[in-house]
C-alpha cells in the first residue's frame, strides 16, 4: 500500500510540476513571499527543523492551482495548496474560479511537511488576493481545515528551532499543542556493553522558545488570527447572531417507537433463549449476550427520559444488533439456514440501495441525510461480504454476528433516507458539487494519514488507510456522497489522534474538548441561520455529550471525534456568508512585533501538570493514546 501510495504522490508532484512549467508566469497580479518552518528527516531518522521559502502569486485566471516544490517532498502539497486556496476564497467571498494561484516552494533538504504548510499558504493567498504585506518576522506551522481552523500537526519543537534560525521573532502554532513531548535517546557504556534507553519528556514550546531564543510563541484558533498576526488586517468572523439551540427533538417520535419496538424484541428473543433446548454452554453465552442488550436499552430508556433522542436510537442500534444475533443463532440447524439468512440480508440491503439511489436530493439537509443513508448501505454490504466468509469457513457464530449488523446497518439507511425526505426543501443538489467536495475529502485525508505515516511511523495502523481505500472506491463506483463522508470521518480521526498525541492530563485534554464542542455550537448555529437543519450535525453533536458524560479517556477521545462530525457535516455545502467590515490595526503596514498584544485564552488556559503527579499523568496517557490505537471510535451511530 504505501509503494502504491508513494508512486502515487509522485506522479502528483510530476504532473503538478509540468503543469507549472506549462503556465506562463503572471504579468498581473499580486506576489508575496513568506517562509515556513518544516521538518526534514536524516540518515539515522532524526527529525530537524528547516527554513522553506513559499512565492505565492494570485493573478487572473480560470481556477488552477499550480504547485512547483524543490526538492522533492516527501509528502505532496498539491492538495494542501488547493485546499488553502479554497479556505481563502471562503473567508474573503471571493470566486477562486476567477483566479489561478501559482505557488513555488523551496527548502535546502527534503521536507515533511504538505499539510503542516497549508496554513501558511492560506495566509499568502489571502494577502496576495488583498494586496497585502506580510510581516517577515512571522512564521507559522499548521493545516489548514475547510472551515477555516488550523488543525494539529507534528514537529513543533523543531520547527520552532528552524523558525528562530530563519529569523523569526514570533511563531503561530496550533491551538492547544504548546505542551510537545519530545523521544530522549541516553546511551551509556558499562564495561564494554553498550546500553541504550529512550524517555519521553515533556516540553512547553513556548516557555522553551522564549527562555532559549527569545521567540515568541503564540496558540491560534484559527485562519482569522493567522491572518491578522502576518498583516495586522482583523478579517471578521462569522459567528451566530443569536443563541444557537441544539436538541433532537425532531427525533423523538423515532425513539419512542424505536425503543418500544426494540424493548419487546429484546423481551420475545429472550423468553425464545429460555423456551430453547440448547445446553448449558450455550445457554450462559447466549444470556451473558442479551445481559449486554437489556444494560444498553436501560441506558436507551435513560436518554429518552432525558431528550437525547439521537442517542436513544444509536443504543437501541447497539441493543438490536445483539438481540438479532442472538434471536437468528437460535434459529438455524444447519449451514443451510445461515446461508438463508445471509441472502435475506442481500435481499433487504440491495432493497434498500434502490430506494436511496434513486432518490432525488433537493437542498442541503436532504442531502446530509441522504449521504448517511448511502453510506450505511455500502457499510452494511461491507459487513455481509465479512459474514460469507465466516459462513464458508464454518464459523456461522460469527457469520450471524456480521449479517445481523448488516440487517440493521440497512434499516438506519432507510431511516436517514426518510428523514432526508421530511426535510426535503429547496433547489436540486448538482451532483458535480458532490463529486469536486468528495475528491477534496479523500486527497486531504491521504495527506494528513500520510504524513503522521512520515513523522511518526506506523502508529496508526492500517485502519484509517482502509477506510480510505473504501472512500477511493466509492469514489470510482460514482457513489460521491459516501466516498465523501467516508473520506471525512478518516480524517477527522486522524487530526483528532494528532491532537491528542501525548497529552497525558485530563484538563488539557477537556480544554481542547470544550473549544471542539464551541466550534460544533458555532457551525451549526451558521447552518440554522441559512436557513438548513442540519439534522445529521445535530444528531452527532447529541451523541458526543453522552460520551462526553462518562468522563473516560477513551470516551472522550470519542466525544472529541463527534463533536468534529457535527462541526463538519453542518458546514458542508454552505454559502459563502457575505464579509463583514474589516478592521484594521495598520493599513499600510504590518503590526509591528513585539508589540501585538491580542490576548490569546489558550496561553492562559492551557495547564501543566503539577510535579509529583507522574503515575496518573501515565496512565493518562496510556489510556488516550491506546484507545485510539485500538479503535477510538467505539460508539455505533444509526
Amino acid at each position: 500500500m504505501r509503494k502504491i501510495l508513494a508512486s502515487i504522490l509522485v506522479l502528483l508532484f510530476i504532473a503538478s510540476s509540468a503543469a507549472f512549467t506549462a503556465a506562463q508566469c503572471p504579468s498581473e497580479g499580486h506576489t508575496v513571499i513568506l517562509k515556513a518552518p518544516a521538518v526534514s528527516k536524516t540518515s539515522t531518522g532524526e527529525l530537524v527543523g528547516v527554513a522553506t521559502d513559499f512565492v505565492i502569486t494570485v493573478a487572473p485566471g480560470s481556477g488552477h492551482v499550480y504547485v512547483e516544490t524543490w526538492p522533492l517532498a516527501q509528502v505532496d502539497m498539491q492538495a494542501s495548496a488547493r485546499l488553502a486556496a479554497q479556505v481563502a476564497g471562503k473567508v474573503l467571498g471571493v470566486d477562486m474560479d476567477k483566479y489561478d494561484v501559482f505557488i513555488q516552494i523551496k527548502a535546502n533538504s527534503p521536507i515533511i511537511g504538505g499539510p503542516s504548510a497549508g496554513g501558511t499558504m492560506t495566509v499568502g493567498i489571502i494577502a496576495a488576493l488583498e494586496g497585502w504585506k506580510l510581516n517577515p518576522k512571522v512564521m507559522m506551522t499548521g493545516m489548514i481545515n475547510p472551515d477555516g481552523t488550523i488543525g494539529p500537526v507534528g514537529g513543533i519543537v523543531e520547527k520552532a528551532s528552524a523558525a528562530h534560525q530563519a529569523g523569526a521573532e514570533l511563531f503561530l502554532i496550533p491551538e492547544g499543542q504548546r505542551i510537545q513531548y519530545v523521544q530522549k535517546t541516553n546511551r551509556t557504556e558499562i564495561g564494554g556493553v553498550v546500553e541504550i534507553h529512550s524517555t519521553t519528556e515533556k516540553v512547553d514550546v513556548a516557555k522553551y522558545a522564549k527562555e532559549r531564543w527569545g521567540l515568541r510563541v503564540i496558540e491560534i484558533k484559527d485562519i482569522y488570527d493567522a491572518v491578522y498576526y502576518f498583516t495586522g488586517h482583523r478579517l471578521q468572523k462569522p459567528t451566530p447572531n443569536g443563541n444557537v439551540k441544539i436538541n433532537t427533538n425532531f427525533l423523538k417520535g423515532d425513539a419512542v417507537s424505536d425503543y418500544t419496538n426494540t424493548s419487546a424484541y429484546y423481551k420475545a428473543t429472550l423468553k425464545k433463549l429460555k423456551n430453547s433446548d440448547v445446553n448449558y454452554e450455550t445457554y450462559s453465552v447466549l444470556m451473558n449476550a442479551l445481559a449486554q442488550a437489556g444494560a444498553l436499552l436501560n441506558s436507551s430508556k435513560e436518554s429518552l427520559d432525558n431528550g437525547m433522542y439521537y442517542t436513544t436510537l444509536s443504543k437501541d442500534f447497539q441493543a438490536r444488533i445483539i438481540v438479532r444475533h442472538v434471536d437468528w443463532y437460535l434459529s438455524i440447524n444447519s449451514g443451510e439456514d445461515v446461508e438463508k439468512i445471509l441472502e435475506k440480508v442481500n435481499e433487504e440491503i440491495n432493497t434498500t440501495e434502490t430506494q436511496v439511489s434513486n432518490i432525488t436530493i433537493r437542498g442541503t439537509t436532504m442531502l446530509q441525510a441522504v449521504a448517511a443513508a448511502q453510506q450505511r448501505v455500502e457499510d452494511a454490504k461491507s459487513s455481509l461480504d465479512e459474514a460469507w466468509k465466516y459462513y464458508y469457513n464454518n464459523d456461522y457464530w460469527d457469520a450471524i454476528g456480521d449479517a445481523s449488523y448488516a440487517y440493521e446497518r440497512a434499516k438506519t439507511a432507510v431511516f436517514w433516507k426518510n428523514l432526508g425526505e421530511r426535510f426535503a426543501k429547496g433547489n436540486t443538489i448538482n451532483p458535480g458539487v458532490v463529486r469536486t467536495t468528495a475528491r477534496d475529502y479523500i486527497d486531504s485525508s491521504n495527506l494528513i494519514v500520510t504524513y503522521i505515516d512520515s513523522m511518526y511511523g506506523n502508529v496508526i495502523g492500517n485502519d484509517l488507510l482502509n477506510e480510505i481505500e473504501k472512500a477511493e472506491q466509492y469514489y470510482e463506483d460514482g457513489k460521491y456522497s459516501a466516498a465523501l463522508f467516508t473520506a471525512m470521518e478518516a480524517r477527522i480521526r486522524a487530526e483528532v489522534f494528532l491532537d491528542t498525541l501525548g497529552i497525558d492530563n485530563e484538563t488539557v485534554l477537556m480544554d481542547k474538548l470544550e473549544t471542539m464542542k464551541e466550534d460544533a455550537r458555532t457551525a451549526i448555529g451558521l447552518a440554522q441561520e441559512q436557513g438548513i437543519v442540519p439534522v445529521l450535525a445535530v444528531a452527532y453533536y447529541e451523541f458526543a455529550e453522552s460520551y462526553e458524560k462518562s468522563g473516560k479517556p477513551e470516551d472522550l477521545q470519542t466525544a472529541m471525534i463527534f463533536y468534529q462530525y457535527a462541526r463538519e457535516t453542518a458546514q458542508l455545502f454552505l454559502s459563502t456568508p457575505p464579509r463583514g467590515e474589516e478592521t484594521s490595526t495598520n493599513t499600510t503596514s504590518p503590526a509591528p512585533l513585539p508589540t501585538i498584544t491580542i490576548p490569546t485564552s489558550t496561553e492562559s488556559t492551557t495547564s501543566t501538570p503539577t510535579p509529583g503527579n507522574t503515575d496518573n499523568e501515565a496512565l493518562w496517557i496510556t489510556a488516550v493514546v491506546g484507545a485510539f490505537l485500538i479503535g477510538a471510535l467505539t460508539g455505533k451511530k444509526i
